[in-house]
């Protein structure tokens, strides 16, 4: 029987080494690379092109809208915590994640075509409330599947090298749905009188690529790590959290960068069409950005394995902070250096984004090492809940903003303060929370050499706690 009692941690042993992991299979990372790819068809949609849908095609105020997400993201916050315990407390013959992937994909696809179809004639105050509904809906159920999601990688594996290439390729899934969504999405943006049933079309069209690519994860997630608890307890899994000093960090970081990541997201259509003069430049910047996470997402791996994850998260960080810098104070004539700006911001940004998923994995092995217990669920529910304070953040300072230069809905053109605003909060923005962010991480006390010696302790207890088994069943 397997006890629920935390074990504390061992100091002074010298523990044998883990064995060594097996490499994982092209297969397995295709998988794994499908389902964010999956998660980006609700998730990216939203924070690319949601801000601009309900100002511009709705007619709710930048102001209301700014509200909505921050209201609505702070709720779906703290339902992750909720779904991470539902996620540790979950067994079954398809494991602890899976079956999330096989009951929640239908739901979340769904939810994204009723965001983006607010009906004609409910008025200003019924399509808001529509709107709080549907999007509120659309983040719950998109929390039961991508807890599970986030949660699966240090399932998966315990070796460092291993994670960063699901972390690559998690971030390679996410770009190639980025880059459709650019060249599929974004040039119905001058059309504003056909937008919304393009919209309709295309997210209906996701619910039957989103389904394929979530059951081709489905049936190629393998999760590989031991557990000595199957089922654990809500008050084990927030007990667990105690003293996880990387992850409360780890957490401190993603909110400021997310913060400045979903900002500039949200505003970049507004940059292209109003401060570059030219709304199909939008492509041209998304493509700029997505084509260096291919550049960059690969390399990765190596990276690491040279610099170590921390390393490469700050220096990924300081080339975004360069890049929001150029974003924010080029000439809007000069069309090559904002390009340029943008390649370097979408370099820094796919580096910290791919290393952040790897260094998120980690901290379930530190937890299992200072606690006892292995809270995949939870653990990744307060990251993501971090996340999502970040998102909500980033949704609404960009809302906000636009309501501070003086935005106005609907109108032909904008005024020169207006449009110089737009260039200086969507460049500022960023640079300014990467670079908190990074600093939070220059003091980050989990390495990589960290890890290898905690891993190697929790196996060496393991090892123990199965000699003490077979040497009581042997004295009974």
């Amino acid at each position: 029987m397997t006890s629920n009692v935390a074990v504390p941690p061992q100091t002074g042993a010298s523990p044998a080494a883990p064995a060594a992991a097996p490499r994982l299979k092209k297969r397995q990372l295709f998988g794994y690379a499908s389902g964010d790819a999956a998660n980006n068809l609700a998730f990216s949609m939203t924070s690319m092109f949601l801000l601009l849908y309900y100002t511009d095609v709705v007619g709710i105020s930048a102001a209301a809208v700014g509200t909505l997400f921050l209201v609505m993201r702070i709720i779906d916050a703290f339902t992750d915590v909720w779904a991470g315990s539902v996620v540790d407390r979950t067994m079954t013959r398809w494991g602890k994640f899976r079956p999330f992937f096989l009951w929640g994909a239908l739901p979340l696809l769904l939810l994204s075509v009723a965001t983006f179809t607010v009906p004609g004639g409910l008025g200003d105050t019924g399509s808001l409330v529509y709107a709080y509904v549907t999007y509120g809906l659309l983040g719950l159920a998109y929390t039961f599947v991508n807890i599970p999601y986030g949660s699966l990688a240090s399932a998966i594996t315990q070796d460092s090298k291993e994670r960063a290439k699901l972390a690559t390729w998690r971030t390679l899934g996410t770009g190639v749905t980025i880059l459709m969504l650019s060249l599929v999405v974004a040039p119905q943006i001058n059309d504003a009188e056909n937008l919304q049933r393009a919209l309709t079309t295309i997210t209906a069209a996701f619910v039957v690529v989103g389904f394929a690519l979530y059951m081709f994860l489905f049936s190629t997630a393998k999760e590989n790590v031991v557990r000595d608890v199957a089922h654990v307890p809500f008050r084990q899994s927030i007990k667990n959290l105690k003293g996880n000093r990387p992850l409360y960090m780890l957490c401190g970081s993603a909110v400021s960068f997310l913060t400045g990541m979903i900002a500039l997201q949200g505003l970049q259509a507004y940059y292209a069409r109003d401060v570059m003069g030219d709304a199909n430049y939008y492509i041209v910047l998304s493509l700029l950005s997505i084509g260096m996470m291919f550049v960059v997402a690969p390399l990765v791996p190596r990276l690491v394995g040279r610099f170590g994850k921390r390393g490469v998260y700050v220096g990924g960080g300081s080339l975004s902070v360069l890049g929001g810098l150029v974003i924010a104070f080029s000439p809007a004539s000069a069309t090559a250096l904002i390009f340029a700006g943008f390649v370097v911001y979408g370099a820094g940004l796919m580096v910290v984004n791919t290393v952040m998923w790897a260094l998120e994995a980690d901290t379930v092995e530190y937890g299992e090492w200072k606690n006892g217990v292995r809270t995949e669920g939870t653990t990744y529910a307060v990251f993501s809940f971090t996340r999502k304070v970040g998102q909500a953040f980033g949704g609404a300072v960009a809302a906000f903003g636009l309501t501070y230069v003086g935005y106005v809905s609907g109108a032909d053109s904008q005024t020169a303060e207006t449009i110089d605003g737009i260039q200086r909060i969507a460049g500022l923005l960023p640079a300014v929370c990467v670079a908190i962010g990074v600093l939070i991480m220059l003091r980050y006390p989990l390495t990589d050499a960290r890890f290898k010696e905690i891993t190697a302790e929790i196996a060496a207890r393991r090892e123990a706690r199965a000699a003490e088994a077979v040497q009581g069943d042997t004295t009974d």
